[in-house]
């Protein structure tokens, strides 16, 4: 099983750097819009621009977030489980989560698809929804490939 998680935590790395990218690009197009305004001479899209980025960044940078067990835990009444029914509880929040992420992935492409067929793009750039959709989709699958890599530790005694 030690492969599988490692190429899991390798798939969720490379998606970061994606989620570092455009953080790196929302921070500069800001900073270079707002000088620019300055002289009245405005980034036409920019708002398009980091909305689309923003998203990018969200879903790209979740699947090693979870990996690394960065989100907000609130666990002092599951601590005072024994160590099986921990466990336990560990298994089922994770086969939620998969059930919800695996529904998320799923309606995410179909969106994507649907956006692909109608041609939907944004107003002011004319950049098409569908690869943001798609993209997203795609980490959603990467997130339960992560809860089912935790539940992999969980069985193994790994998961700490």
């Amino acid at each position: 099983m030690q492969p599988i998680i490692n190429k899991v935590r390798e798939l969720s790395k490379f998606l970061n750097v994606f989620a570092g990218i455009a953080i790196t690009f929302i921070m500069l197009l800001t900073v270079i819009d707002v000088i620019l305004r300055s002289f009245r001479m405005p980034i036409t899209g920019t708002y398009e621009l980091v909305a689309f980025s923003g998203a990018i960044v969200i879903g790209f940078a979740v699947p090693l977030t979870t990996l690394l067990k960065g989100h907000v835990l609130v666990d002092f009444f599951v601590l005072k489980f024994p160590k099986g029914i921990r466990n336990a509880v560990n298994v089922i929040t994770r086969l939620l989560g998969i059930g919800v992420f695996s529904l998320l992935s799923w309606n995410l492409i179909k969106m994507g698809m649907d956006f692909y067929r109608s041609g939907e793009v944004s107003l002011t750039l004319q950049l098409p929804f569908y690869p943001v959709a798609f993209g997203l989709g795609f980490c959603a699958f990467v997130q339960c490939l992560v809860l089912i890599a935790q539940i992999f530790e969980v069985i193994g005694g790994t998961y700490e």
